[in-house]
């Protein structure tokens, strides 16, 4: 799977959205948004789990592929 920004960016330009457009949709900032699409879940700002469900609900996503490209683990299902 793809890294979270390369996953970001191919899925904004897919969709004909930029930084401020997902922001609108998801009530997380522009900036933060934008750090998320070029150095992804690795950079010096990290997406929390709420930003990732937020960031994969705006974009039509599944959350457990936005997971996999920011290398988080998933729940163990109970």
């Amino acid at each position: 799977m793809a890294e979270l920004s390369q996953l970001l960016r191919q899925t904004m330009q897919r969709r004909h959205l930029d930084a401020q457009a997902l922001a609108d949709r998801t009530g997380i900032r522009t900036p933060r948004i934008r750090v998320f699409a070029e150095d992804g879940a690795r950079g010096p700002i990290r997406p929390t789990e709420e930003e990732l469900a937020e960031l994969a609900e705006a974009l039509a996503l599944p959350l457990p592929a936005v997971h996999e490209a920011a290398h988080v683990p998933e729940p163990a299902s109970r």
